[in-house]
């Protein structure tokens, strides 16, 4: 189940680039927010079997993964979170939403290296 978490994060950013090239900056932006909640949830069902249900399980173990694999996790998952945000408000420009991208992307990329 992790890897399929996995699978679908890297879908979601791929669909983010193709909401980016039409110009839906809340698409794109959730479909990144998306990503990185899966990354942290293949994380925690790789790790220790348990599956995370509520936002502030993601939170709690994204602190995990941070000791775990270095602090640049708290950088992707503040990106993330940004994501979420302007998702609902709108106040993202393309900048934040692209700097994002590249944030979670290293996120799925690093936690799909640890689940295969």
């Amino acid at each position: 189940r992790a890897k399929e978490y996995i699978e679908a994060a890297s879908s979601l950013l791929e669909e983010a680039e193709e909401e980016l090239k039409k110009d839906d900056l809340r698409q794109a932006a959730e479909k990144v927010w998306s990503a990185a909640a899966l990354a942290v949830k293949a994380y925690a069902l790789w790790r220790e079997g348990k599956r995370l249900a509520s936002h502030g399980e993601l939170w709690e173990y994204k602190s995990i993964m941070a000791n775990e694999l270095g602090d640049w996790v708290r950088n992707s998952w503040s990106h993330a979170v940004h994501m979420h945000t302007c998702f609902y408000e709108g106040w993202c420009d393309e900048g934040d939403v692209r700097e994002a991208l590249k944030a979670v992307e290293k996120l799925v990329e690093e936690v799909g290296k640890k689940v295969s």
